[in-house]
């Protein structure tokens, strides 16, 4: 039986050395390790940083605004103004929401460190985005946070001098949507419903290590919370059945709304398109006077728009204009050039949708109701069916109502394509691609 036993060969100091080579401090994987476990625990500290600064500058000018009612009609335009400004001149390719730019730098992640992923590229998003809420735009801090991590691991990466590689760019931005929303199962979905074309198993465990390593950094810093409150609604299924095909055609049918204007500005060729590109400063002026027009009327539809979508998530009757009013601010702010993500107010839209419901529906739980036109409106938008229910099953923590959460944004992705035939943020990536 020995003789059957290969001999095993002595450590020499030449088998040492060659060990350090493949698997020490100097080695590609031993650096690649250090640049995904330090880019993870940063993707969490700034997106907690990122959150509270966000969350200041929208309060900020919610306090401004209410002592000042009609300053914004002043503000609001030229600051407009100066942003899209200070964008197109010093950091173009920090314009919108943030994530067609990783999803563009996917496809060349090498490249895109120097660009769409780059640190000036990401800081200036965030600045730009902070000045966005400063100024009462109807912008939210999810998207910029994807952008935000994609450019830290892209940083992190060139720090230990490793290979920026797509499944990075992908992982990267799904801790930034885990991290932002405190939603580790959204991200993971997100990452394969919208982020990744191609998804492949290996991407999966590192998307997996960079969610968990960057949600215990923000939970660590932040504390365990929950982005809406523990709402925990149900719906009787008689209801449901009768509710969710509604809720669903018709959130599907706005968002989709939603979603061609977007990328009809964004991408069209027609003559009034090729005006505002010739004249974007004006048309920032325009778009800036009709926040500010709907905001100062309104009192309601400035900032991000938690506030009020948790209100009518617990139960606080709002007026029935509210979901179309935002509506129209958040399409004025998307459309004119501001860095700034469409998340928050989309969900917050998708409230106003809901709350518009419970007229018909007075019957059924307020809170159920709420939260379907949520999931289905957001499903509309960004025809990610998956990553809306959980992200709406994780900050409210009703999951009771999964399984109507499931169908009406099933109805809702289909509804949408009615409307709109591409998807929203890969329309907006092309317009990022080289």
């Amino acid at each position: 039986m020995s003789a059957l036993t290969p001999k095993s060969r002595p450590w020499t100091m030449g088998r040492w050395r060659a060990l350090l080579r493949s698997r020490g401090p100097r080695s590609l994987i031993f650096r690649r390790r250090v640049a995904v476990l330090a880019g993870a625990v940063a993707v969490g500290l700034a997106a907690v940083v990122f959150a509270r600064a966000s969350d200041a500058a929208g309060q900020a000018f919610t306090t401004f605004a209410a002592g000042w009612r009609w300053a914004p009609l002043i503000v609001t335009p030229l600051g407009f103004v100066a942003l899209v400004w200070l964008t197109r001149r010093f950091a173009p390719l920090a314009r919108g929401s943030g994530i067609p730019q990783v999803m563009a730098a996917q496809s060349r992640p090498d490249l895109g460190q120097s660009d769409l992923i780059s640190p000036r590229t990401a800081t200036a998003k965030a600045g730009l985005t902070l000045g966005a809420l400063l100024t009462g735009a109807s912008v939210g801090r999810e998207g910029p946070t994807v952008q935000l991590a994609a450019a830290i691991m892209a940083l992190s990466h060139r720090l230990m001098r490793v290979p920026m590689r797509a499944s990075v760019v992908i992982a990267g931005g799904a801790a930034g949507v885990a991290a932002a929303f405190n939603t580790p199962l959204a991200g993971v979905l997100f990452a394969i419903e919208e982020l990744a074309s191609a998804y492949e198993q290996r991407v999966t465990l590192l998307v997996l290590f960079l969610i968990v390593i960057a949600g215990i950094v923000a939970q660590g810093v932040a504390g365990d919370y929950l982005y809406f409150g523990a709402i925990g609604a149900h719906m009787p299924l008689s209801s449901a059945l009768l509710f969710v095909p509604v809720a669903g055609m018709l959130g599907g049918l706005a968002g989709g709304l939603f979603s061609r204007l977007m990328l009809f500005f964004a991408t069209g060729t027609g003559p009034v398109v090729k005006l505002i590109r010739a004249r974007p400063l004006v048309f920032a002026l325009l778009c800036g006077l009709i926040v500010a027009a709907i905001g100062c009327t309104t009192q309601l539809t400035w900032g991000a728009g938690y506030a009020p979508a948790r209100a009518m998530i617990v139960g606080v009757d709002a007026p029935w204009w509210y979901g179309p009013a935002k509506f129209v601010a958040t399409l004025s702010t998307a459309i004119a050039g501001l860095p700034g993500g469409i998340f928050a107010p989309s969900l917050s839209i998708g409230a106003g949708f809901g709350n518009v419901l419970r007229m018909a529906f007075s019957d059924d739980p307020a809170s159920a109701v709420v939260i379907l036109g949520m999931v289905a409106y957001f499903t509309g938008v960004v025809r990610a069916p998956l990553t809306a229910v959980i992200i709406l099953s994780e900050t409210t923590a009703s999951r009771g109502l999964i399984l109507p959460m499931f169908a009406a944004a099933f109805v809702a992705d289909w509804a949408s394509t009615l409307v709109c035939r591409e998807k929203l943020y890969h329309g907006l990536a092309r317009t990022f691609a080289r």
